[in-house]
């Protein structure tokens, strides 16, 4: 995840975030490695990101770039259905409010993809400088709407960050294209469940596992061995 950031104490370049789930995996799995999960600050060209995280005196510098996109498009925009919606969402910026926090229709997605917007992002405004940043991170996390999901094993246990409302498919092509083109089926536990037992096949003798298919939507935590064939 590549994070943008404006008027914050923040480095620039890649940082670990420490899951204290990936820590409870190590110790069961006892894997040969372990994958972390990193994001990436920069504060270099906001319209490359996935998340924009802006301090609250500089959210003129993102959100201005967008009303002047959409009132350059209303001087010569002759659709009234769309200058409905460049208007509405001129106000809100006017608002101080970012175009992620707005409901559009799949019509309005699809003008408003047009245009190179930076609010139409994950856009995560502060008052001030992040005093913990594993716990900034979260925010993060939860304003992409975005949940972790884990592999394990004895060579090595990952986290993987995955789009809230993602299938079991989706999160096996985030592993790799192949898992998904032969996907059969998916092992879950989640690790709330997996946390009271000592290992995986601990696990499956009590019923914790359960067999899914290409359409189960992935949950925050789950454990998830992919079934495939090519």
């Amino acid at each position: 995840m590549k994070i943008g950031f404006l008027g914050l104490d923040l480095t620039q370049g890649k940082v670990k975030y420490h899951d204290p789930r990936l820590v409870e995996l190590e110790k069961k799995f006892l894997p040969q490695k372990i994958s972390s999960f990193f994001v990436e600050f920069t504060d270099q060209r906001l319209e490359a990101v996935d998340v924009i995280v802006c301090a609250k005196s500089k959210i003129l510098d993102v959100f201005i770039p967008d009303m002047e996109t959409f009132e350059r498009r209303l001087k010569v925009c002759e659709d009234a259905g769309e200058k409905a919606l460049l208007t509405r969402c001129i106000q809100a910026l006017e608002q101080e409010k970012p175009l992620c926090d707005l409901e559009f229709s799949e019509g309005d997605l699809g003008i408003l993809k047009r245009f190179q917007l930076l609010t139409t992002r994950p856009t995560l405004i502060e008052d001030k400088d992040p005093d913990d940043l594993e716990g900034f991170l979260r925010k993060v996390f939860l304003k992409a709407e975005a949940i972790f999901f884990y592999t394990g094993g004895k060579r090595e246990v990952r986290a993987w960050l995955i789009k809230k409302g993602s299938t079991a498919v989706e999160a096996a092509a985030k592993i790799h294209t192949d898992l998904a083109r032969g996907f059969i089926k998916a092992d879950v536990v989640n690790f709330n469940d997996f946390a009271s037992v000592y290992n995986m096949q601990e696990a499956r003798t009590k019923g914790l596992v359960k067999v899914v298919d290409r359409d189960y939507i992935v949950e925050d935590g789950d454990i998830i061995e992919i079934k495939f064939n090519v």
